[in-house]
């Protein structure tokens, strides 16, 4: 299921740009990601309470209140330089190096959470590399 999963999040993904770079003219890029940010709350705190999953709050461990503040804030500040690159450039070049993120994942995923660096795993990533820089010049 995860596969699944992932394809739908590639594809909204992908919606999601198309739609940012319509939506960003005009508008000045902190605006914008303001917007998003504010429709995504309301989204994502829709579905945790239609789903009852709102009463697992209090159940949530001190460090992962830590590293979800932490993650959400890094999330926030990649949508405020992702809609300032894609204000500034076009859609297909500042998508490519925004999934670049993968090869970024991978590297911190070794150092930090002590993930396997397989050859497949260093082949992919100096594909994803290559291929960034071949859309991108």
């Amino acid at each position: 299921m995860w596969a699944i999963f992932a394809l739908f999040s590639a594809f909204f993904a992908a919606l999601t740009s198309i739609f940012a770079k319509i939506g960003i003219d005009g508008v000045n890029s902190n605006l914008a990601t303001a917007i998003r940010t504010f429709v995504v709350l309301l989204l994502a705190w829709f579905i945790v309470y239609i789903t009852g999953v709102s009463r697992q709050i209090p159940d949530i461990t001190r460090k992962s209140w830590i590293f979800l503040i932490l993650s959400g804030l890094t999330t926030g500040a990649s949508w405020l330089f992702y809609y300032k690159a894609l204000q500034a450039g076009s859609a297909s070049k500042v998508v490519p190096v925004d999934k670049f993120s993968l090869v970024f994942t991978v590297i911190m995923a070794y150092f930090i959470l002590g993930e396997a660096l397989t050859i497949k795993v260093v082949l992919g990533g100096i594909l994803i590399t290559a291929g960034t820089l071949l859309m991108i010049l």
